[in-house]
């Protein structure tokens, strides 16, 4: 046996939802640059889990439904209460969707039925659960969800407590569908994994949940906006990336694993940063971004990531730092559950082998012999 480092390059898995080729993604066979230009994140909710866009009845019900399953059981509500307050928001999500389970009658259902009914409850309860805890953290009571709009325009009025601008619902939105899936990448495997010992879906959601956290996968778009606070202004761009490539210091949000020659998403995140500055009047955040980029580009070759330009969309939106994984979160469930179905359509257990690299021929030797 020959072990590969991160299974880098090793094909793990045959998956209809998403595919990387080269610079191009899609998302069942659709080109995500049409799906950022034309389509709304619902429409692409749908698309992950049919396998087909859907026609205006069937996204009036999937909005209709989305609305109906987006209010958060108290109890669960009531517990979020007692969290810490300095407690990162990807782990009150990661406690708060677990406990989610215990109140779904069809928790234990495993009929494609069910399971597709809790993918609707995951993917409305999520945004309530993320705005819940960011209000409740600051001494502020929960928004009640409304219906009859879309998951952005709805995360954005639980967050603030005011009707969002139209402008901010369309860069949420489209953000939404830049990061709804992503082929085999950590969290969506960690969640096949974990429901390819049929365990339920929720056990999935919580384990991709708890991959996502970390700072090498959904945590880079805060590392990135912790990088643009240190900075400060567009003076200390340059002497600031210069230092951390003498240092051969990582610059968060650039190159990808799968992605040589550049990440199809940035760009669309690249262009409503800088509609978002023309907008507010501040182009600070999005000219250090550009300059950033200019620097990193022509020393190392990399480009950015969609992590790059998500970190100033969603500054410029107001929302604090701590909460772009949760919204990163929000969107890659609508991909989770998507992937989780198919696995549970052709279930094998996942189970790979290591190469031992340990010592051999050891004996034991008795406590009383033992230095």
């Amino acid at each position: 046996m020959t072990a590969t480092k991160g299974l880098e390059g090793v094909v793990a898995a045959t998956s209809a939802i998403s595919s990387i080729i080269e610079s191009t993604l899609t998302y069942r066979g659709i080109d995500i640059d049409e799906l950022a230009e034309h389509a709304t994140y619902e429409e692409v909710v749908y698309l992950l889990w049919h396998n087909r866009l859907p026609n205006r009845a069937e996204l009036d019900d999937l909005i209709r439904r989305l609305g109906d399953e987006a209010e958060v059981p108290e109890p669960v509500i009531q517990s979020m209460r007692l969290y810490p307050k300095n407690v990162h928001p990807m782990a009150a999500l990661r406690t708060a969707v677990s406990a989610l389970a215990l109140y779904d009658p069809d928790a234990d259902d495993m009929s494609s039925e069910a399971n597709l009914r809790k993918a609707i409850r995951l993917q409305a309860k999520i945004p309530t659960l993320i705005a819940a805890f960011a209000r409740l953290r600051e001494g502020k009571e929960p928004v009640k969800p409304k219906k009859g709009v879309s998951v952005a325009h709805n995360f954005l009025y639980m967050l603030f407590g005011t009707e969002p601008e139209e402008t901010a619902v369309r860069t949420l939105d489209k953000a939404l569908i830049l990061h709804a899936d992503h082929e085999l990448n950590a969290s969506t495997f960690a969640a096949r994994v974990t429901v390819a010992t049929l365990s339920d879906i929720y056990s999935g959601i919580v384990s991709a949940i708890g991959a996502l956290k970390g700072p090498l996968h959904g945590g880079a778009n805060e590392a990135v906006m912790a990088m643009l606070d240190e900075i400060g202004t567009i003076e200390n761009v340059e002497p600031y990336i210069r230092r951390k490539l003498e240092n051969k210091e990582k610059i968060m949000g650039f190159g990808h694993r799968v992605y040589k020659k550049g990440d199809p998403r940035a760009k669309h995140l690249q262009r409503m940063s800088r509609e978002l500055g023309q907008l507010k009047g501040d182009m600070r955040l999005y000219e250090m971004s550009v300059k950033i980029e200019q620097l990193v580009v022509s020393e190392k070759g990399l480009p950015p990531n969609v992590d790059f330009y998500s970190a100033s969309c969603y500054t410029m939106l107001g929302i604090p730092r701590d909460l772009f994984t949760p919204i990163f979160a929000m969107a890659r469930v609508s991909g989770w559950t998507a992937h989780i179905i198919e696995q549970y359509s052709d279930n094998r257990l996942i189970r790979p082998r290591a190469e031992y690299v340990g010592p051999v021929g050891r004996h034991y030797v008795p406590i009383s012999e033992r230095s």
